[in-house]
């Protein structure tokens, strides 16, 4: 029997028994759009999180003093000399950072808001990447004067000053007051990792030395040449740091690379187990085939007598039931894309504006062939009994 008969055939068959064959269709289509799903969402999430741990830089390292007692010693602070230092001691360190926050209230007209005052060194735009959205950043002039400027989060002029323009008005925060001279926000996240909270007043360093007991730095930032190196630049700022302090200090020095590897393993693990889920699912609607294919087999018994003599081989049989085996799969293997691709298209309108929508097509090719392969290992022991069965017994069978 050639193809387009044992199709044909298959297509009649199916036809017959509607909802047996919807409920077989209906168990490979779920799981290959769980797996589906599962590329897209895997690919669309890594790429997100990539990109916003990227915008920032992969070739930025941080410092941080882990305190050890309530009370730290004040040797053990990071000071603007160690920023100096490293600087001059580190070859691969082209710029370097540092920042120093408190928590202070700001009146907006009605309460009081707690916001995060924070004082930047030199150098911070340009590590930390900056975007001003109005007014400018901080220039030499400002630190001529010591003028008393600030630049706030676009969420805190929206609380303070509604639509209009902040830049030109003033803040008041711990009884000092400073003048906005922009709006500014960060480019990418840091996944917690930063200082800028959605609340923020931002200030040059000299502004900020009579909120501190001392001269210090509660982080410090340095951007590697590239980032091939921020591995070892953050070893090297690791031990100098150590080296100019006391030996009981202690230095968290980390990078984005690390929160980069960190992101991408977390998404790979979360892959692993919904792709083991859906196969899963792909080995029931399986095994759910077998079962209708076995109970077809014993239905049709008196039918593969019939074809047997008339001069049907075993493997004509064999093809006949591997063919409807198949053509399920594959219209559910059909029907599980569709739905996998459709679904992400309807959440869109829910996810982040910068997220976009890619899909994996070679992985939802290889997911089809999966589901066909499904089809036929499954579907084989059916079809192997069915062309085995002996000719006189079949024709018996009642």
């Amino acid at each position: 029997m050639i193809f387009p008969g044992i199709l044909t055939e298959a297509l009649r068959t199916l036809g017959a028994h509607k909802l047996r064959s919807l409920l077989s269709t209906l168990g490979v289509a779920i799981g290959c759009a769980c797996v589906v799903l599962v590329m897209t969402v895997s690919l669309n999430a890594n790429a997100y999180i990539t990109g916003l741990i990227e915008s920032i830089g992969t070739n930025l390292a941080y410092a941080e003093l882990v305190p050890s007692h309530f009370h730290v010693p004040l040797p053990d602070l990071m000071t603007p000399d160690d920023m100096v230092a490293i600087q001059e001691a580190i070859p691969h360190v082209v710029r370097v950072a540092g920042s120093n926050f408190v928590t202070v209230e700001v009146f907006d007209g009605k309460a009081e808001l707690p916001v995060a005052l924070l004082g930047v060194t030199d150098g911070y735009q340009e590590i930390r990447r900056l975007i001003i959205e109005r007014g400018r950043y901080f220039d030499q002039g400002d630190s001529d004067v010591h003028a008393k400027v600030c630049l706030i989060t676009a969420e805190l002029a929206s609380r303070l000053f509604g639509a209009g323009d902040p830049v030109g008005k003033t803040v008041r925060a711990a009884e000092l007051t400073y003048t906005v001279i922009g709006v500014f926000r960060e480019r990418g996240t840091t996944l917690g990792e930063s200082g800028i909270q959605p609340l923020t007043v931002l200030i040059p360093y000299p502004l900020f030395k009579p909120f501190a007991v001392s001269d210090f730095l509660l982080v410090i930032y340095a951007q590697a040449d590239r980032s091939e190196n921020v591995s070892l630049v953050t070893r090297e700022i690791g031990q100098l740091l150590q080296s100019r302090h006391r030996a009981g200090a202690k230095y968290d020095v980390q990078n984005l690379r690390a929160l980069l590897d960190a992101a991408r393993k977390i998404s790979l693990a979360l892959s692993v187990m919904l792709v083991v889920i859906g196969s899963i699912t792909l080995t029931i609607g399986g095994v759910n085939i077998m079962n209708i294919m076995l109970v077809t087999v014993t239905e049709r018994t008196r039918e593969i007598g019939i074809r047997r003599a008339l001069g049907a081989r075993q493997d004509d049989i064999r093809q006949q039931f591997l063919s409807e085996a198949v053509l399920i799969s594959s219209l559910g293997a059909v029907a599980g894309i569709l739905v996998g691709v459709a679904i992400p298209f309807l959440a869109k309108p829910f996810l982040p504006g910068s997220l976009g929508i890619r899909f994996p097509w070679l992985s939802i090719l290889i997911a089809f062939v999966v589901c066909c392969t499904v089809g036929i290992v499954f579907g084989y022991l059916p079809a192997d009994k069915a062309a085995k069965l002996e000719p006189t017994e079949a024709l018996r069978h009642e």
